[in-house]
């Protein structure tokens, strides 16, 4: 009775994260040791304030819920404890704050990532997460859009300020 209890209850954290997975946008797999309850105390509390969470599960149930969602050539990565980032909204914010938190404590490692259902390797993740914010990014594609946009109202501009300048001189000239 006791062990069909506790099969439905892993059946059932199974379903919630394999849930949890498929609305993720960002998932980062992690190595928590010799970081305190503490220090993960206060990650979670950042992430939670960006819409992500941050979870330890067991390397078992954790890799059926990634095989269920269509991840399965991450059990190589599902070796010791293992802390897992869920990110539901922008998928750079929390990969900055996982990637800032290790270096600030200088303990734990990221293992490997999937961004938009792609998976990416340590260096990746780390890379991603120096991006710009995602707000940057697009002030910096919408000025690079504006520029040829004020090059041409100058180009166009250049003939009209000409003829402006030549009757100006002919007013002058006529002494008006």
């Amino acid at each position: 009775m006791g062990n069909a209890k506790t099969l439905e209850k892993k059946q059932q954290t199974v379903a919630n994260l394999k849930e949890k997975i498929d609305s993720a946008k960002v998932i980062v797999l992690s190595d928590f040791r010799k970081v305190t309850v503490k220090e993960i105390t206060s990650l979670r509390k950042k992430l939670r304030a960006d819409g992500s969470e941050y979870k330890i599960i067991k390397n078992t149930l954790l890799k059926k819920a990634l095989e269920a969602a269509g991840f399965a050539g991450l059990d190589e990565h599902l070796q010791g404890p293992t802390g897992v980032l869920l990110g539901y909204k922008d998928p750079v914010a929390p990969l900055k704050l996982l990637v800032e938190f290790f270096e600030e404590i200088e303990k734990g490692e990221i293992r490997t990532g999937v961004i938009e259902k792609l998976i990416i390797d340590k260096k990746g993740v780390t890379s991603v997460a120096k991006l710009p914010p995602r707000e940057v990014l697009i002030g910096k594609v919408v000025s690079g859009f504006k520029a040829p946009i004020y090059g041409l109202v100058n180009v166009m501009q250049g003939p009209i300020r000409k003829l402006a300048y030549a009757l100006n001189a002919i007013k002058q000239s006529k002494g008006g």
